[in-house]
């Protein structure tokens, strides 16, 4: 587990996140640091200043009285990644690092417009103060015995995430001047559930839901570490964690110390948490969106970025649970609508239409590195539904097509440069020009604003936003709105007209400009719980989005004048407010920030091979009959990956000692390996013996990612050149060839998948192919040939899949020595290592109950579902010269129950009832039953 600023959905999902990449940038890259008493910032070469800052703003955290979590201190080692345009950061155990994605997101109404170094340095920092002062006593003890990524398990067990993350946010916001608790879009999920009365159970709201909205621990976190520090003191947590982390009073820990440092019981915290940011709420009536959340069900999707393609027909991006995100268009005078194509695999929904034509940035990574990804601009045509790629390998973000359809603009954020508009050729893509950024803006959204000009969001270097008006000729700011604190953005032209979303209050409002006066519209079915967003204007009519508790809604009408409020500046460019928390309001800390004396920290050259063996954990691992304990190691820099490892046997009763590692800093990636396993018994002439082996191995491995379009696709190719050599033990040793060979293993892994939508249980699109061959080349004659293939294909229902597997091997029949086999045998049957064997399979993947329950605070259960199987599995072999066939074949069901264990770790377990229609060929009975585990609750090797 890895405390992280922004949890996103998954890559096969319709956005995208990363978590760590082992190896992924190219050997040249030149690392530079600023190693200091407290931090130890690691980046590549150009990103000087943001090392620098990032060092001082980490300074300048520990000089704050913010509310410590205790007196624990550990040096941190943060790696900056510049080239990745995803937005995110993370610390974590296992290795003791923390890496800060740098690329600022454009939509500043999720995460602030604050500095994008500075709030991750302000938010991911706070969990380096957590994990430094939560290794104390139950905790201390796991990582004395089994190291850090024990001392992470043991403490997300003390401590739910909620904390983690709330505590965060608390910080982020109390040492700046916004921050996402002043930041009114952060409070929107639940204030969407309040005002559509949705009451969901505490472990529904802890664990979430596959079929229904539930807001995320950061936002319930940050409400129950604000409560308890504006009720108890800002050192309560310190007292209830110190407690946690110890284990006092063994079960429930954090529960325990909660109701002894407050007196309150647990649940009588919390509703009372909830209370202290709901009841402002209580007496306001719900718009008519709320009142349709109110009678839905379950989540029912979200329209985003809704855009006039005429008088009466609008485009935008629509999305569900169980469909991706999609182009779509609605006739409003009759209600009909038409899906144009699936989004491409992207970052945000965003958008422009003008003229029948969309552009908008798809994301795409780099075949090779994985720190490496890019930002691309596709084209589409809305008649014919061609979509044509601009450009390739770029950075480009948020575009918009001018009026004519000949250029398109857009924001280029390359590594270490200052952000840029860009103009292009919408035939081509190439580059028209790029505007001068003289004042090191950092700008989202940029419209078309006429033939001259361009309007834009723009953020300072002090994270204060305006709207500028931008001279395409000269470059030349205007300023239409002051620099404030309040967020702005999803801008949008027509004709002398401007509308935008911006921060006003406890919501984000609607804002016009025209002929230079603002006007703030009041739309009659506005909400008073959750703020409007991605406003348009054109024929007499505004559409927008509304946040509500089953989705983003479309809201539309025509323009009133009764419903334009003008505004003064000074209205407009009042602080953001920090909701019902006292203490931020209070001035008792100074703003954390980067300071000019910050370019005093010495840079240096880091070396790559820096503690390049770094053992960390100890891992136990059961999988019945065999019982490991590795030793694992990983360096910061996440080049090498190492083990060193003892494996019981318990059915054989042999040891096994290995050590394995792979190096990623090169291209192809190394991987060497090397056991000896002792005690393995044989029978010979009537009599036990037992013998030892030695198996080494040395290959190189290239992972390439072709991902692109609506695909993620990855080929992996590689070889390995093993050693193997048997020992026998005893007084007949002398009897057998112990001379040790040589063999090659050259394998070929190739996986296509469509993304996922969050019910999906497995992609409605996708091949996994899987090819391998094992030779000896020294000795002896041994060879095996293995292929398999899962086809997946759409079922009858969204949420239903249809996996076909096929599968091939032949072997050598000399059988001299014989190669294992992962041959997927016909489920309920004992493996065969058959000469030859092909196997056809197919799966009926469907959900049955989606339960939202939960028991104790232990165990939360998402989802159950079922898979219909049918196996059949041919086997060849020879006796006496003859060939015979072994017919395996075997229908039956599979049970799984998708569970979160602890409120946090997702499980999946399950039961398979198989039905033997050849039961006699192995003499077994017709009917099987087994217990499937497919995650390891000790860790995964």
């Amino acid at each position: 587990m890895y405390k992280s600023l922004l949890l996103a959905a998954a890559i096969l999902t319709g956005t995208v996140a990363t978590a760590q990449q082992f190896g992924g940038h190219p050997p040249s890259t030149r690392w530079r640091q600023v190693n200091t008493d407290s931090v130890r910032v690691i980046f590549p070469a150009g990103q000087e200043r943001a090392g620098q800052e990032v060092a001082g703003i980490i300074h300048r955290i520990g000089q704050q009285p913010q509310g410590l979590l205790g007196k624990g201190f550990r040096k941190i080692s943060i790696v900056l990644q510049p080239n990745t345009t995803v937005s995110n950061g993370y610390v974590g155990l296992g290795p003791w690092r923390s890496e800060f994605y740098l690329t600022a997101p454009q939509n500043s109404f999720q995460l602030g417009s604050l500095q994008w170094h500075q709030s991750l340095a302000l938010h991911e920092y706070r969990h380096v103060e957590q994990y430094a002062n939560f290794r104390k006593g139950i905790s201390k003890l796991a990582y004395i015995l089994f190291g850090e990524q024990s001392q992470e398990l043991v403490n997300s067990a003390a401590i739910p995430n909620w904390f983690w993350e709330g505590d965060a946010v608390y910080q982020e916001t109390i040492l700046s001047q916004q921050g996402r608790g002043r930041v009114p879009a952060f409070f929107n999920d639940y204030r969407s559930l309040w005002a559509a009365n949705k009451k969901y159970s505490w472990m529904k709201l802890r664990n979430g839901s596959l079929r229904d909205f539930v807001p995320d621990h950061y936002r319930l976190g940050y409400m129950m570490v604000a409560y308890g520090r504006e009720k108890y003191g800002d050192d309560i947590w310190a007292k209830i964690t110190n407690d946690a982390a110890r284990f006092n009073g063994l079960f429930y820990p954090f529960q325990r110390a909660v109701k002894k440092y407050t007196g309150e019981s647990y649940r009588q915290f919390r509703a009372n948490a909830m209370a202290h940011f709901s009841d402002v709420f209580k007496n306001d009536s719900a718009s008519d969106a709320e009142k349709f959340a109110a009678t839905q069900k379950h989540f029912v999707g979200d329209i985003a970025f809704p855009q006039f393609l005429d008088d009466h027909t609008l485009v935008y991006v629509k999305s569900s649970y169980k469909k991706l995100p999609a182009f779509v268009v609605r006739d409003m005078s009759n209600g009909k609508t038409t899906q144009l194509r699936i989004k491409d695999i992207s970052l945000d929904a965003s958008f422009s239409l003008r003229n029948g034509k969309i552009v908008y940035a798809a994301y795409e990574p780099d075949i090779r590195w994985n720190w490496h990804n890019y930002s691309v601009i596709k084209w589409l045509d809305v008649k014919s539904n061609e979509q044509r790629t601009l450009t390739h390998r770029t950075q480009y973000f948020s575009p918009d097509i001018s009026e004519d359809g000949s250029r398109i603009v857009a924001v280029k954020i390359e590594p270490g440069q200052t952000p840029a508009i860009h103009l292009l050729n919408s035939n081509d893509g190439s580059l028209i020009s790029a505007l001068p950024n003289t004042e090191n803006y950092f700008y989202t959204y940029p419209k078309f604003f006429g033939d001259n000009s361009i309007i834009t969001a723009a953020r300072n270097n002090k994270g204060e936003m305006a709207l500028l008006q931008i001279d395409l000729s000269s470059g030349n700011p205007r300023q239409l709105t002051p620099f404030t604190h309040n967020v702005i953005g999803y801008p949008a032209v027509h004709k002398d007209t401007i509308v935008f979303s911006a921060t006003h209050g406890r919501l984000d409002r609607i804002f016009m400009i025209v002929q230079g006066k603002m006007y703030k519209l009041n739309p009659a079915q506005a909400s008073t719980y959750t703020g409007q967003y991605m406003p348009q204007i054109a024929h007499g009519q505004y559409v927008y989005t509304a946040v509500t508790a089953v989705g983003d809604r479309l809201q539309q009408a025509a323009i009133s004048n009764n419903e334009l409020q003008p505004i003064a500046e000074s209205e407009f460019a009042q602080a953001p407010v920090a909701y019902d928390v006292a203490e931020m309001q209070a001035g008792k800390y100074q703003p954390v920030q980067a300071a000019t004396s910050d370019t005093g920290f010495a840079v240096s050259r880091y070396s790559k091979g820096f503690r390049l063996l770094n053992f960390h954990s100890w891992r136990p691992f059961v999988d019945d009959p065999d019982y490991t304990l590795s030793i694992i190691g990983e360096n910061v820099l996440n080049t090498l990956q190492s083990e060193v490892y003892f494996n019981y046997n318990n059915n054989e009763r042999n040891k096994e000692f290995g050590v394995n590692l792979t190096y990623a800093q090169l291209f192809p990636w190394i991987r060497i390996g090397s056991n000896y396993i002792i005690d393995r018994p044989f029978t010979f002439r009537n009599q036990q013996l037992f013998f030892s082996e030695w198996n080494s191995s040395a290959g190189l491995l290239v992972p390439l990612n072709f991902s692109k379009g609506r695909f993620n696709t990855r080929l992996t190719v590689g070889s390995d050149i093993a050693y193997k050599k048997q020992y026998v033990q005893g007084s007949m040793k002398n009897m057998f060839n112990l001379k040790g060979f040589a063999f090659v293993r050259p394998y070929i892994s190739f996986v296509n998948q469509v993304q996922t939508a969050q019910m999906h249980i497995l992609p409605r699109w996708g091949q996994n192919i899987q090819l391998s061959y094992n030779r000896a080349v020294s000795r002896v004659e041994s060879n095996q040939f293995l292929a398999t293939g899962y086809w997946y294909f759409p079922g009858l229902a969204l949420t239903h899949n249809l996996v076909i597997n096929t599968s091939f091997q032949k072997r050598d029949t000399v059988e001299k020595y014989i190669f294992g086999s992962s041959f997927p045998f016909s489920r309920g049957y004992t493996g065969v290592n058959y000469p030859q064997m092909w196997k056809l399979g197919a799966n009926y993947h469907l959900p049955l109950l989606y339960p939202d329950l939960g028991v104790g605070n232990i165990v939360y259960f998402l989802r159950v579902r079922a898979n219909l199987f049918y196996d059949h599995t041919n086997g060849k072999f020879y006796n006496k010269g003859k060939a015979y066939n072994d017919e395996l074949r075997s229908y039956g069901t599979e049970i799984y129950f998708d569970t979160k264990w602890w409120n946090q770790h997702n499980v999946t377990f399950g039961f398979r009832y198989s039905r033997l229609m050849d039961g006699n060929v192995q003499r077994l009975n017709a009917n099987q039953w087994e217990f499937i585990m497919p995650v390891n609750l000790l860790g995964s090797r």
